[in-house]
């Protein structure tokens, strides 16, 4: 699998993850058929892309670079419908990106 293709599905796994986490969201409220929805398909791509990914890439580096990728994705959600971002989610999303960044070099 080359590079571009394995960022892709890398992409293709956090952000079933961050669907899902969404329709997890909407179902703590109230149960609808598009909280069902979300789950549902966030989980199909992100298991059928981790699939893919573990054919190539070693485990725990392909879990700590879907959780970063996942991380931003959510906090960004978050933060678009007004959860707001503090100071200690920040510094979470900083940390678990650092982590990203220690083991890749």
């Amino acid at each position: 699998m080359d590079l571009f293709r394995t960022y892709g599905v890398v992409v293709v796994a956090a952000l079933g993850y961050a669907i899902a986490t969404i329709g997890m969201k909407l179902a703590s409220g109230n149960w609808t058929l598009l909280a069902l929805a979300l789950l549902l398909v966030g989980f199909y791509a992100a298991t059928h892309a981790e699939v893919t990914l573990m054919r190539n890439i070693d485990l725990g580096a392909l879990y700590l670079v879907i959780i970063a990728v996942e991380t931003v994705v959510v906090l960004g959600f978050a933060w678009l419908i007004g959860e707001g971002l503090g100071p200690r989610d920040a510094l979470g999303g900083v940390l678990v990106l650092a982590g990203l960044a220690v083991i890749s070099h």
